[in-house]
């Protein structure tokens, strides 16, 4: 059964645009990391006030999840992306499921 997961972290509003800039370039590994993992179906969106909200497809998000933060690529990503997030933690150790309510097939 696939799960639908959204998520919801916090881009530091002063680096809004090179968080777009980043993700006008997402590396080729990084893309097949995430399908390799499990991700399907995957999409960000981004408000200028820096709330990000993410959306993706899998089979076991913390499978998946565990998967993905086992590859060297993740690594490097989350390494480059972390000084663009509010907060101390990774942005991949920070993504908590919200909870679906409703859904309309």
């Amino acid at each position: 059964m696939t799960q639908r997961i959204c998520f919801v972290l916090h881009v530091k509003p002063d680096k809004v645009d090179e968080y777009r800039q980043r993700h006008r370039a997402v590396w080729p590994e990084m893309r097949q990391a995430l399908h390799d993992t499990g991700w399907r179906n995957y999409s960000l969106f981004l408000r200028p006030d820096g709330t990000l909200i993410g959306y993706l497809e899998c089979e076991d998000f913390e499978t998946s999840r565990a998967a993905m933060a086992e590859t060297d690529v993740n690594a490097r990503w989350q390494a480059q992306m972390g000084d663009l997030f509010d907060g101390t933690v990774a942005p991949d150790e920070a993504m908590r499921p919200v909870e679906e309510v409703f859904h309309l097939d």
